[in-house]
């Protein structure tokens, strides 16, 4: 990732051509930028920033410099403190002269070269070369000037093509064959990296991708002069230039087009990539070709101009764009600091630095689970505190309100509507609108649920995102492209009572201005917990199409080409992605307090009865780690205990035999969240536990059997990682865990063993009953959704009926008997299950798209009598609601 943050970005200077965002790569660090350059030209490189001692080098014998020069530089010092990259300059070791290289002109860059050259020893390029080939009595020259006027955007200069002193240089070369100038590009970034203690004003005048006027360029000396980088390239032999033969035009332009691809790959890894303004990104989309045949459609389909259906698609490009703004940026982490302390008790962040070492040369798309609206600013703010650039976001239209939508945009926002559909136009603007961020090399931000979580687990995804950016990549497949998967984890949600109030059925309230104003002060006199930000398993675009298109050359594809392998890739990259983020989970105290409180029927435990489980979640995680990047608290149980009482979840009843720890029923509900996010981590030791929760005894062989059957189910329902024979053999250690804490026992090693819980209402009981409590409801609902299709029989219900019979079956059940955890009735699940029924054949669509299903569905059904009590089974069978048969309803209108 860039080890800085990018700013504003204007028109193209003059005499300078345009530096799109295509060619400023998002993700190099300033320690290592990428060092390839295009086509033919020779790569030029750049070592490791490492600071140079203070200790300046002189030559005693070397010719003084000119007057102007030392008084100047003398003017300036004290406003000067270079950072010389790299430190072990080793050019002034070969006797050839030496030509520098800067970007520009100007006077402010000649004096900081002069005094870096001191600095480092070398010679001073306000010194003529040998012979002084240039004419300018001058050790130095610039690919353009900085105080020309402005041209048109994306226009070539006119008449002058390249630097006449390069041009001279070089046929200075032709002319004298002794003479070998060794060219020595250098990088001059003034201010480059305002950091959290830098003023607004500073980082007005920080370095950018402008060329400045010289009265903005004396501010910015004045301000960030102490924060100024000079990095030098290694030199490039002009002798070895001339030797390849090239006509004299032609190798000026080639160098001149290798040295600006070099300053812009240094620049783009320095201060970021160029952020294009929201005017001229919005150019270039309605600019393709894709776009313009759209406009065409749409002028057909309204019988209306051209000119008109351009309008409309301009307005759509200008509601989707972003408008990143450095200063807002900067702005917003001097509000967003006081508040998070305010709020929060501290944001942890893991693993970040694991990114930053794969990340140089990809194009990094930030894929985070989505818990709550402080995921957008959360994100962004601590990339930005950690010198990365804040991504570009794809925000739902509804945030796009008065005031906080114009932040948002120049925060990096760009708004999308929720649905496509019948919208061609907007579709063709939205994808072109993606696919120049992708080829820009801007790094992306989007959550691939579709929505916030209301329910705490990850949804399913939707691949319409995921599909743009891989389709933008397949259309340039230039640079690669990383898919970086973030867990979110918060002990409390600044949703929550809203989430309360959906999921007790009431509608989602619509978001406005005025509820966020009136919202603030509530906001910063709460007490939110702890955040942790998780960086999760890194996906590389390139290893998926590896594995799942590898007929795919390499080649470039059209608009057009939709090749049979896409689908698949796109669904098996979301999948992964949300198998990832579920890898990066953290542990939190309200995660433990939630998962022990919510099994006991009143919500309900004894203090001691509490810390007891909590103690035993924390040991199967220490046992059996889920991955290498999920994080558990270090806290103990009885300071987690402690910390759920300080904000606000746990209530304590005092009473003589021991205190009791409680929460209401609203809090439930909410802890239910929370215990949803973390339910994948147990998903092995609950399996274990529902087995014997209706069942004294069981052979190890059985319950690995039924592991292997039940497994592919829970696999889709909670985006595990393991193969079938992967969760067996955790199944088998985990069994191992239970036998030496005494929750099952070993009663002999006949078939792989027999195992067996103690009897009665003992410790070990209540803890296994416990442990498995996360897990029965998903199978209750299993069943629901056999008992139901066996009830109504082959060939009468279509998938969609199916669902909404299971809901009503699973709502009844939840009002009848013992309430449910909210995501008990969620269709989404039930539609999971449905389709992985399909997946593995166990039913199947008729010609009427009516689900059939033979004896196996019978025979699964048998399976789960070994888990699910009698007295459960029973009335999951007697709510299980018949469809209405048309027939039926012929005969009652008769009637």
């Amino acid at each position: 990732m860039p080890e800085q943050n990018p700013l504003p970005f204007p028109d193209p200077p003059p005499g300078q051509k345009p530096a799109p965002g295509a060619s400023a790569p998002a993700s190099a660090t300033a320690s290592n930028p990428e060092n390839t350059a295009s086509g033919d030209a020779p790569a030029l490189s750049a070592e490791a920033i490492v600071p140079v001692a203070a200790a300046t080098r002189t030559a005693g014998s070397a010719p003084r410099r000119p007057l102007w020069a030392r008084f100047l530089g003398w003017l300036a010092d004290p406003w000067l403190d270079l950072k010389l990259e790299p430190a072990d300059l080793d050019i002034g070791a070969d006797p050839r002269p030496v030509c520098y290289v800067l970007e520009d002109y100007g006077l402010s860059n000649a004096l900081i070269l002069d005094k870096a050259c001191r600095q480092a020893g070398l010679p001073s390029p306000l010194m003529p070369l040998p012979r002084d080939p240039t004419g300018r009595k001058r050790a130095y020259v610039a690919l353009s000037r900085r105080n020309a006027s402005p041209l048109i955007p994306d226009q070539r200069p006119a008449k002058r093509t390249h630097s006449d002193s390069l041009a001279k240089l070089l046929q200075a070369h032709r002319a004298d064959p002794a003479l070998d100038v060794r060219l020595v590009p250098v990088s001059i970034f003034v201010g480059r990296a305002p950091d959290r203690q830098s003023g607004w004003f500073s980082v007005l005048f920080s370095e950018n991708w402008a060329l400045v006027g010289r009265f903005r360029r004396l501010l910015a000396i004045l301000l960030n002069g102490r924060d100024t980088l000079v990095r030098f390239a290694e030199p490039v032999s002009l002798r070895e230039t001339i030797e390849e033969g090239l006509p004299p035009e032609r190798t000026v332009r080639k160098l001149q087009r290798v040295l600006r691809a070099h300053f812009r790959r240094i620049r783009a890894a320095v201060i970021g990539p160029d952020l294009s303004t929201r005017r001229l990104l919005a150019d270039k989309v309605l600019a393709a070709d894709t776009v313009r045949e759209a406009i065409a459609d749409q002028a057909r389909r309204d019988n209306s101009k051209p000119v008109d259906a351009w309008k409309k698609a301009h307005a759509y490009a200008w509601e989707i764009a972003a408008d990143y703004s450095h200063p807002v940026v900067r702005s917003a982490s001097f509000i967003l600091t006081p508040v998070w302390n305010k709020i929060y008790r501290g944001v942890l962040v893991h693993h970040l630095d694991r990114l930053k070492e794969v990340a140089p040369g990809h194009e990094v798309v930030y894929v985070p689970c989505h818990r709550s609206h402080m995921d957008y600013l959360l994100l962004s703010y601590l990339l930005y505190e950690r010198g990365i650039v804040p991504p570009h976001i794809a925000a739902g239209i509804n945030l796009n309100l008065p005031v906080v939508g114009t932040i948002l945009r120049k925060g990096g926002a760009f708004f999308m509507r929720r649905s496509f559909r019948g919208n061609p136009l907007y579709s063709a603007v939205f994808t072109e609108y993606v696919a120049q961020l992708v080829s820009g090399g801007y790094s992306l931000e989007y959550f691939i649920e579709g929505g916030r979580s209301r329910t705490g687990r990850l949804l399913q995804p939707k691949g319409g995102m995921v599909a743009m950016t891989v389709r933008a990549y397949l259309r340039q497949p230039t640079r690669p492209v990383l898919f970086q998967p973030i867990y979110i984890g918060y002990e409390k949600l600044m949703e929550g009572n809203s989430y309360l109030d959906e999921l007790s059925g009431k509608p989602k309230e619509k978001e406005s201005i005025w509820s966020l104003l009136w919202g603030i002060p509530k906001v910063l006199r709460s007490n939110y917990g702890q955040v942790v930000v998780n960086f999760g398993e890194p996906i590389e675009l390139r290893q998926v199409l590896a594995e799942h298109a590898p007929d795919w050359d390499g080649r470039p594809l059209g608009e057009d080409e939709k090749p049979a392998w896409l689908a698949d890739t796109v669904e098996t990259l979301a999948q992964r992605i949300q198998v990832n983020v579920n890898g990066a989970a953290d542990v939190n105290p309200i995660n433990l307090l939630a998962l022990a409180i919510l099994s006991t029927p009143k919500h309900a435990m004894g203090e001691a009865d509490l810390l007891a489980q909590i103690a035993l979640s924390k040991t199967l995680l220490a046992e059996l780690p889920y991955s290498d990047r999920y994080t558990v608290t270090p806290h103990t149980p009885a300071e987690i205990v402690a910390h759920g009482e300080e904000i606000g979840v746990l209530e304590r009843v005092p009473h003589p035999l021991g205190d009791v720890l409680t929460v209401d029923d609203d809090n439930a509900v909410l802890l239910s969240y929370f215990r949803n996010n973390v339910v994948h981590l147990f998903t092995a030791s609950s399996w274990i536990a529902c087995c014997f929760q209706h069942n004294r005894r069981m052979s190890r062989r059985t319950l690995v059997r039924l592991g292997r059957t039940v497994y592919p189910f829970l696999q889709a329902e909670l985006f595990l990682p393991w193969s079938e024979d992967e969760f067996a053999a955790r199944v088998d250690r985990i069994v191992d865990v239970f036998v030496r804490e005494g929750l099952l026992h070993l009663v002999n090693d006949d078939e792989g063993g027999i195992l067996q819980r103690n009897q009665g209402q003992s410790d070990e009981v209540f803890r296994l009953r416990a442990i498995g409590h996360t897990l029965q409801q998903a199978f209750e609902r299993y069943y629901i959704a056999i008992s139901v299709l066996v009830k109504n029989g082959p060939g009468t219900l279509g998938a969609a009926e199916l669902e909404s019979l299971c809901q009503l079956a699973a709502q009844r059940l939840s009002l009848l008997y013992a309430p449910a955890a909210p995501e008990f009735f969620d269709k989404s699940l039930f539609r999971s299950f449905i389709q992985k029924l399909r997946e593995l054949k166990l039913v199947w669509p008729d010609q009427n798209s009516k689900l059939l299903f033979d004896e196996r569905l019978a025979a699964w059904a048998k399976d789960a009598k070994l888990i699910l009590g009698r007295e459960l089974r029973h009335t999951i069978e007697r709510v299980s609601p018949e469809a209405a048969r048309p027939d039926a309803a012929e005969a009652a209108t008769s009637d």
